[in-house]
């Protein structure tokens, strides 16, 4: 594990190896658990095989939290997390799923193929970040492991199915996105700031989609 500063009060925690792994953010969840724990530790955010976690530099020593974080990752195994299953249905192609071609053009693979391939496999929430209720899910069939595009789009809808860089997603909100779209997820909200925890996805959730 790697740590750095990122600001006066706050450290980021590194454990990449390269390509995302599974393993290691598993291994991550338990350490946010044991770090919601610390009364020295603020906020901590969920990231890529890495971990955000800020600090109050004036009531507590950098040095005194580096060497908790420290302890804190030899102590932190797999995390034993009860999943929550969602099953989401969608629209693939069309209008709502204009990358669907592409994707199949760049797998060599045909639509039909594509779709199947994205409903056949079981995916897990690896964080949830980017924009509120944005779930990164792995998982990601290796044929559809394809790179983000070369230009994003300003906007994109609401509940858009995407491809992007090893992970799909279902996107929570109308914004811009690089990913690509396979089509449009008939579901309930993916944040909605009246509910008492209003991100429906949280990480360790399996996520299955369906062709409607």
């Amino acid at each position: 594990m790697r740590i750095s500063y990122a600001g006066v009060e706050a450290f980021l925690l590194d454990m990449s190896e390269g390509p995302f792994l599974d393993d290691i953010q598993t291994r991550i969840w338990s350490l946010e658990n044991i770090l919601k724990k610390k009364t020295e530790i603020q906020t901590v955010i969920l990231g890529a095989n890495n971990l955000l976690a800020t600090f109050d530099c004036e009531k507590h020593e950098a040095a005194d939290i580096r060497q908790i974080l420290h302890t804190a990752w030899e102590q932190a195994g797999s995390a034993h997390i009860t999943p929550r299953e969602l099953v989401i249905s969608v629209t693939y192609g069309g209008p709502d799923g204009e990358d669907l071609p592409f994707v199949a053009e760049t797998a060599g693979l045909s639509e039909r193929e594509i779709v199947a391939l994205h409903t056949g496999a079981t995916y897990r929430v690896a964080m949830v970040g980017f924009s509120p209720g944005f779930g990164y899910l792995t998982g990601v069939p290796k044929p559809l492991a394809i790179p983000r595009r070369n230009t994003p789009r300003v906007s994109v809808e609401q509940k858009s199915v995407c491809l992007g860089g090893g992970f799909t997603a279902v996107t929570p909100s109308k914004g811009p996105s690089g990913w690509h779209i396979l089509g449009k997820a008939h579901c309930p909200d993916l944040f909605d700031v009246t509910e008492d925890d209003p991100c429906l996805l949280r990480a360790g959730d399996i996520v299955r989609f369906v062709s409607a």
